[in-house]
């Protein structure tokens, strides 16, 4: 089995925000060099979650290897430690099989995660959480955005005052530690690696009009697929909640908020759709704007504008020359 810092390891890594056609462009390269794919997003690692993730289908499976998709029941975490250590573990496996790695994904810490490593963060504080969680009930996730600012103006220039699963952890290290979520991440150098020289490949959009109306049109395709049906299911277990990280997926939390206000209603008024389709297609292009950030911070990133005519054979091409 190749060493997982071997330099000469067969991977590249593609990158880019929801929607920007990422998992058409894997299949391709996957099927022009053999590859197989390791999945680099953190709502596509839970079972039973596959309208709202735009989980890769039957089918598409069936052409290419996937790894990393259904490997967690919803109620279990999966953090990006875990990612980065399953990645190298199955780069080599695969490189061992003799077939090259293709890493696709939009989670950019799970990237950092392998290109970097990360930082040592205190681990999640249940009865911390908690009790941010109450004091979010009480004042709302605007005034704990403010809250932040003042611990910690870095972290809280870089987040939505909504944004409530990040301010949430940035407030619960500080409590934790006494020290702000930055200066973690601005602490040691590290030594390069191997997985800091992987290429990577980012599909970046020239007009963002273009990403936001494919964002429209996916939504959609997943409200007609029976997405929120697939909502009510997993609402039917007495397990799981909003807070729980897969369910604060995009998407997911909308719906689920919904269906908690249609219930406390009464439900005699019919679910409001158009309302859930308002919130889910602001929410994925937030999302958007955060993964295009972290893109930006990745200067060693070759970028392929993915709404140009010939973004496929460009990105084809460069993949060709890497491999």
């Amino acid at each position: 089995m190749a060493s997982s810092e071997s330099t000469d390891m067969r991977a590249v890594a593609l990158a880019g925000p929801t929607a920007s056609g990422k998992t058409a462009a894997a299949l391709a390269i996957a099927r022009e060099h053999g590859a197989e794919i390791i999945s680099v997003d953190s709502a596509l690692v839970y079972r039973g979650m596959d309208i709202g993730t735009a989980k890769p289908s039957r089918a598409e499976r069936a052409q290419v290897p996937h790894h990393l998709l259904d490997i967690r029941d919803p109620v279990q975490p999966y953090s990006a430690a875990e990612f980065a250590a399953d990645a190298k573990r199955l780069v080599g496996e695969i490189n061992a099989r003799g077939k090259p790695a293709l890493l696709v994904g939009g989670t950019m810490l799970y990237f950092k995660a392998l290109f970097e490593g990360l930082d040592d963060m205190p681990p999640a504080d249940a009865a911390v959480r908690t009790q941010l969680e109450a004091q979010a009930a009480e004042c709302g996730w605007p005034a704990m955005h403010a809250e932040l600012a003042r611990l910690d103006p870095v972290t809280a220039a870089r987040l939505a005052p909504a944004d409530s699963q990040r301010i949430q952890r940035a407030l619960e290290v500080f409590r934790l530690t006494g020290k702000p979520l930055s200066s973690f991440h601005a602490g040691t150098e590290r030594e390069p690696s191997a997985w800091a020289g992987m290429p990577l490949f980012a599909l970046e959009p020239a007009d963002r009009a273009w990403l936001h109306e494919r964002i429209a049109l996916r939504f959609d395709a997943m409200l007609a697929s029976g997405f929120l049906d697939e909502v009510k299911w997993l609402r039917q277990r007495d397990d799981l909640n909003v807070s729980l990280p897969s369910m604060r997926c995009v998407g997911y939390r909308q719906a689920w908020e919904l269906l908690d206000a249609h219930e406390a209603s009464g439900g005699t008024q019919p679910f409001p759709m158009e309302q859930l389709r308002d919130r889910g297609i602001f929410a994925t292009r937030q999302l958007a704007k955060r993964q295009l950030t972290w893109l930006r911070s990745m200067p060693r990133r070759h970028v392929i504008p993915c709404d140009a005519d010939d973004a496929l054979p460009r990105l084809m091409q460069a993949v060709r020359a890497a491999l």
